[in-house]
């Protein structure tokens, strides 16, 4: 798992598990925040075999993140 920390925000790669595989995601929270983080899925289209590769894919795609939005959108 990769973390990148914004003003207000961190984002991590993630995983979610579909049919046939997994996605790479990265998802956000508010630095400091309680609740649950947003799952934003990257690299649509693709699926992963494992959970790894999955996460992998995430962590090259969190390097290209440039910042989070107040509604926790993902600014490229």
């Amino acid at each position: 798992m990769a973390r990148k920390a914004f003003d207000h925000f961190e984002a991590v790669s993630a995983v979610v598990p579909g049919e046939g595989g997994y996605h790479a995601a990265i998802a956000v929270k508010a630095l400091g925040g309680a609740g649950a983080p947003r799952f934003h899925k990257v690299l649509e289209g693709q699926t992963f075999k494992t959970a790894h590769e999955a996460d992998d894919a995430a962590a090259r795609e969190l390097t290209r993140l440039k910042d989070v939005k107040e509604n926790t959108d993902l600014l490229w």
